[in-house]
């Protein structure tokens, strides 16, 4: 079984959990390509929808997410992926997590996830 491509245009969304804790780690999008790469590899690809292209995520930061199992929902149109999260940083931004912001009392933004990462460092 595969996800239902067809259904959203080609792109399908893949949400990344982390095996050991439990913890979303990111949201990103999938096309047919990216799906069987990561099948191929056991390691996440994504299709990047701002430069329309495949992505292999860590490729440039060497924080790869290693494929431990994959999960479809009820539909086929929505992904889980449950990985070791390699160096232990998924954002782009050197957090653990792309959801490191959590909103309290009046709405202002509050770091919860701790920056493993300078990206000026790794993505010059």
């Amino acid at each position: 079984m595969k996800p239902d491509f067809a259904k959203q245009g080609g792109l399908v969304p893949a949400i990344v959990q982390d095996i050991e804790t439990g913890e979303v780690l990111m949201l990103a999008y999938m096309n047919e390509d990216a799906w069987e790469k990561t099948l191929e590899t056991g390691e996440a690809h994504f299709w990047s929808r701002s430069r329309k292209s495949l992505w292999h995520k860590g490729a440039t930061s060497g924080h790869v997410q290693k494929v431990e199992h994959i999960r479809l929902d009820c539909d086929a149109d929505t992904v889980l992926l449950i990985v070791e999260q390699v160096g232990g940083a998924a954002c782009h931004e050197g957090f653990k997590s792309c959801f490191y912001r959590e909103l309290v009392g009046s709405g202002e933004p509050v770091i919860c996830s701790p920056k493993v990462f300078d990206p000026k460092e790794v993505y010059k």
